[in-house]
């Protein structure tokens, strides 16, 4: 199966091997179609639909925005254990379309549980229901423009029609690049690791690059494992995990209406049974989950509109989690410091800004300051011996790292971000032309 190449080079920065990504296969209970239901000018996958024929068990984080989009009212109102079906559009938010946005989503629900139920049947010869409630749906796109209804449930015959049982590579990224908006590359990510003596997998892709501030998930995000575990264990585990990763990015300071990252549990491997979270059986699974999250998290905030360099924000030993948080998204939030890293201006002044604007009780006499591993600020003093221009050829690369140490507790945070460029307003500015 040829990946859509077109949509793959809509940018420069898409011209990377697709080497890069990881190698994404095959994992059973979970097949990929992924299709152009016209919703652009230009075609393009616009419409992706994961299907797991036997069912699948699940667990959801949304955004806290006060306004949420339709789609997300409709899959908090999915109380089904066993699901069978998630579909992503983009192009359309359906957020800020009222009834009619949702009466969208039901009609798409209704058609498309009819459609998989006609394929469930002839794929194994006996007639296996599938239930609109059994059916999470994904949107991303414009705010407040009428919900494409009718071209989503006129596609539904080519998507169920190109579902693919097998996975490889190609497939994986061809989904990545079916949910994408204004991102310039898909984001994949992939751990193996094991249950007891069995070996499971753990899939993700997600898609993100603006209206990006955790709240929840700042994004879409979806996980694949082929463990055998629990909704309430999927749970736990994905709110906990969430927290140190999409929690931790931020590109613009925005966060959307239609923010939401699941994970999907196929349960086709079989492993001793697990009850709980804290079952020591998951430490290795919890581990490798983290990191699935955290690296789909950081390709978003590397891939925020138009970014040229990747930001971590590293603020040590504070008092409280939440001091150390705020401190790292006073930073990674400031626009001021955001340009000065566009302008590689190795402006530490604007740092300290930062800090003092988060509302956090500090020590002066004890906080430091460092640009990757050189040090500019330390007791509360810039160095005797500080050398601007060291730090301002630090300042040219790609990925900067600075580090807030505060010495008055032992409460770490790391925010991801990027540099806010000439670029990032012209995407926003043109991008319903």
């Amino acid at each position: 199966m040829a990946i859509n190449l077109k949509n793959f080079l809509l940018s420069q920065s898409r011209k990377s091997i697709i080497g890069y990504f990881q190698d994404l296969d095959h994992i059973d209970g979970v097949a990929i179609s992924a299709i152009s239901a016209n919703l652009y000018k230009d075609p393009r996958d616009d419409l992706v639909l994961f299907y797991f024929r036997d069912g699948a068990n699940c667990a959801s984080v949304y955004t806290q925005s006060k306004i949420i989009s339709e789609n997300i009212k409709w899959n908090l109102n999915v109380k089904n254990n066993s699901i069978k079906a998630l579909m992503v559009n983009t192009r359309n938010a359906n957020a800020f379309t009222g009834k009619l946005g949702f009466k969208g989503i039901v009609q798409i629900a209704e058609e498309l549980s009819k459609q998989l139920t006609i394929k469930m049947t002839q794929d194994e010869e006996k007639i296996n229901l599938v239930k609109p409630n059994q059916i999470l749906f994904g949107c991303t796109g414009t705010i407040g423009e009428v919900f494409p209804t009718e071209k989503i449930k006129q596609s539904i015959p080519t998507l169920i029609k190109k579902i693919k049982y097998t996975q490889n590579k190609y497939l994986w990224i061809k989904a990545a690049m079916g949910i994408i908006t204004t991102d310039l590359t898909p984001k994949l990510a992939m751990e193996e690791c094991k249950i007891g003596s069995s070996d499971v997998k753990i899939y993700g892709i997600a898609k993100g690059s603006g209206m990006i501030f955790p709240k929840m998930a700042t994004t879409l995000g979806y996980i694949f494992t082929d463990a055998d575990l629990p909704s309430l264990v999927l749970k736990k585990l994905l709110k906990k995990n969430i927290e140190t990763t999409f929690n931790a990015i931020s590109c613009d300071g925005d966060t959307s209406t239609n923010d939401m990252v699941s994970i999907f549990s196929t349960k086709k491997i079989k492993h001793p049974k697990i009850k709980s979270a804290n079952d020591d059986k998951l430490k290795e699974f919890d581990k490798k989950l983290h990191s699935v999250l955290l690296n789909l998290a950081k390709r978003i905030a590397a891939d925020g509109e138009g970014a040229s360099k990747f930001v971590s924000v590293n603020v040590l030993n504070a008092k409280t989690f939440i001091d150390a948080k705020n401190i790292a998204f006073s930073i990674a939030n400031s626009p001021l410091v955001k340009t000065a890293i566009a302008g590689e201006d190795p402006n530490w002044g604007r740092i300290i800004m930062a800090i003092g604007k988060a509302n956090v009780q500090l020590n002066l006499e004890k906080l430091a300051i460092n640009f990757g591993n050189i040090k500019v600020i330390e007791k509360g003093q810039l160095l005797p011996n500080y050398q601007e221009i060291e730090v301002a050829e630090y300042m040219r690369g790609q990925k900067i790292d600075l580090t807030v140490d505060l010495n008055i507790g032992n409460k770490n945070f790391t925010a991801y971000t990027m540099d806010l460029t000439k670029k990032y307003i012209e995407i926003n500015a043109d991008y319903r032309s």
